[in-house]
């Protein structure tokens, strides 16, 4: 599973996070309000899970394996985070 709560209760992404695990990622994010999401293992993360997180502007726990996300997107991340 690509998209899951873990032990510690943060939403974490995991491999590759296909458009598919977009809707599993907004029902944790209402399930789960005050969760953060930990993108730690994240591959490829489509740009829809991005905007959801966005969107809910939650803590992000990084950094993502991979450098164009780490570069271009975290940034926006921690911008927005409260």
């Amino acid at each position: 599973m690509t998209v899951r709560v873990d032990e510690t209760g943060s939403i974490r992404l995991e491999g590759t996070c296909q458009i598919d695990d977009a809707e599993l990622l907004q029902r944790l994010l209402l399930a789960h309000p005050a969760a953060a999401v930990d993108w730690r293992d994240c591959e490829h993360a489509h740009t829809a899970l991005i905007q959801l997180i966005l969107a809910a502007r939650r803590t992000v726990r990084g950094p993502s394996r991979v450098p164009f996300l780490e570069k271009w997107i975290a940034p926006h991340f921690h911008a927005l985070a409260p």
